[in-house]
């Protein structure tokens, strides 16, 4: 890392978001707070540790907080890749605020966040049109997606390997309506892949997400023009990959934006802090603000505009199912979620505030915990 002032030129190449000093009152606090310390990105996250930059080409293992390693430190107030960190030397001072996110619920039965990415203008969405194509999974990604501030992109790769195509972008016709891009790509093919260009420009960036054997790798591989991620072929049987990416990393492009990789989710659970009106379901969120009644369940009750919808075809029932579905568990972690606060908030001295910083949230959501 430079010992010299940041040159803030070279960071918006790794998506700095301003053209000089920061000009968020957060984040002008703590550069105040800590005047020796340099801002970096993180651009791979480990078991173990970080990796850092705070160019395209330099990098370096960075120490984290100590606080981070306590084993019951909420792993969503740890650094993820794509957050913007203070360091001196070799070690992290300070996590600045986060402009966006993508997280979701982690595993197990007690409430935990999982942040997948951080500081991202676009969410690739990334179905492969075989076996495994399912328009449930697109939505609860899109569900994840809602609240946190980046733009969904639905890529539904493999264009080349089925005649399903145009048929498949039918079935997602609905969220097309609401203003979600989606893209039919042969993630192999550069020409095919450059319609994704529109989110990748100087600055920006976008995160891959979507179950193992989606194409990831591949799509990584087409926009770097080359051969960096390992790739796996599917099972034939049911179009299933293994895990090829094995940790999340944060990739310059040719283009001047930055891609970051994950590795296939197959859990996909709310954080109870999700928008379903911003994550796919505008037009059933409007539809059950016409129902007659406040407490309308959109199953049989008289005067559900819901209902009507489904009867004039233009409403698809299964997506209905999955939007109820949906709602009921964002409910069900909204709830986790206010216990928690609930509990910090006990167990915090009397004057004394969480020291947080207060990083912009979803308006009527509850907070970050």
């Amino acid at each position: 890392m430079s010992n010299a002032s940041p040159d803030f030129p070279v960071l918006q190449a790794i998506g700095w978001p301003w053209p000089g000093p920061p000009e968020d009152p957060a984040w002008q606090a703590l550069f105040a707070a800590h005047p020796q310390a340099l801002p970096a990105r993180v651009v791979e996250q480990h078991r173990t540790g970080y990796v850092v930059a705070d160019t395209p080409t330099a990098s370096l293992k960075a120490e984290s907080l100590p606080e981070w390693q306590r084993p019951r430190f909420p792993s969503h107030e740890r650094a993820a890749v794509g957050d913007w960190v203070l360091m001196e030397g070799k070690r992290i001072v300070a996590l600045l605020p986060r402009r966006t996110s993508i997280k979701r619920g982690a595993a197990g039965e007690h409430y935990h966040q999982q942040v997948i990415a951080a500081n991202i203008d676009t969410v690739f969405i990334v179905c492969g049109l075989d076996a495994d194509f399912n328009p449930r999974r697109i939505e609860r990604y899109l569900m994840l997606v809602g609240g946190g501030g980046a733009e969904p992109v639905v890529v539904l790769t493999k264009a080349d390997q089925t005649d399903y195509a145009e048929d498949a972008v039918a079935v997602l016709v609905e969220l097309a309506a609401q203003n979600i891009a989606l893209r039919a790509v042969n993630a192999k093919d550069p020409e095919s892949v450059s319609a994704l260009r529109p989110w990748l420009g100087d600055g920006r960036t976008a995160v891959l997400v979507g179950s193992s054997g989606a194409g990831k790798s591949t799509l990584t591989n087409t926009l770097l023009g080359s051969q960096k991620m390992k790739t796996n072929a599917v099972r034939e049987n049911d179009s299933r990959g293994r895990h090829t990416t094995t940790h999340r990393a944060l990739i310059p492009l040719p283009s001047g934006a930055c891609l970051i990789d994950t590795p296939g989710m197959r859990e996909l659970k709310p954080t109870g802090e999700e928008d379903l009106a911003e994550g796919g379901f505008a037009d059933i969120e409007a539809l059950t603000a016409q129902c007659r009644f406040n407490d309308c369940a959109h199953l049989a009750e008289p005067g559900c505009a819901v209902q009507a919808a489904i009867e004039r075809d233009e409403l698809d029932p299964a997506r209905l199912a999955s939007y109820l579905k949906l709602r009921g568990e964002v409910a069900g972690a909204a709830d986790k979620l206010a216990v928690r606060q609930a509990q910090n908030a006990a167990a915090r001295p009397p004057g004394r505030s969480s020291g947080k910083p207060s990083g912009k949230r979803p308006t009527g959501r509850p907070g970050r915990y």
